[in-house]
């Protein structure tokens, strides 16, 4: 479920039912042209379907967190600092799902998945974070 599809009147009615957040993370520095920013957000788009869909009424969906910063560790701190504040928000937990290559660690996400994980291995662990076999 996209963010912008709850209203305000249910959100509070329905969040102990959507407790996880999944965040996506494209990555851009704001040196790509046009045509490699349309093709990142194309494959964040399927990857974002592999879990929105088998999960829907679980997970909702945040704006993407785009540009990432000069280096590993700002990228890292910043994206670390977001997963916090949605902690704080009410989810329970936080699913970061990104395209770098390097996949950052994160002390405030319950599970970062990237590009390389396939659907199978990316469902099972939402699963194994949620306490299902």
């Amino acid at each position: 479920m996209k963010f912008n599809d709850l209203p305000r009147e249910t959100w509070f009615e329905l969040q102990p039912y959507l407790d996880t957040c999944l965040l996506p993370v494209t990555g851009l520095s704001g040196n790509e042209a046009p045509y490699i920013v349309t093709e990142t957000l194309e494959r964040l788009r399927d990857l974002l379907y592999l879990l929105e869909i088998p999960f829907k009424g679980r997970i909702v969906t945040y704006p993407a967190y785009h540009y990432t910063g000069a280096d590993e560790a700002s990228l890292t701190e910043g994206l670390d600092a977001v997963c916090s504040r949605l902690k704080e928000s009410g989810f329970r937990y936080v699913i970061a799902l990104t395209l770098l290559e390097q996949v950052p660690a994160l002390m405030h996400a319950d599970l970062v998945l990237g590009g390389k994980h396939g659907a199978d291995e990316m469902n099972a662990g939402v699963r194994r974070l949620w306490g299902q076999p």
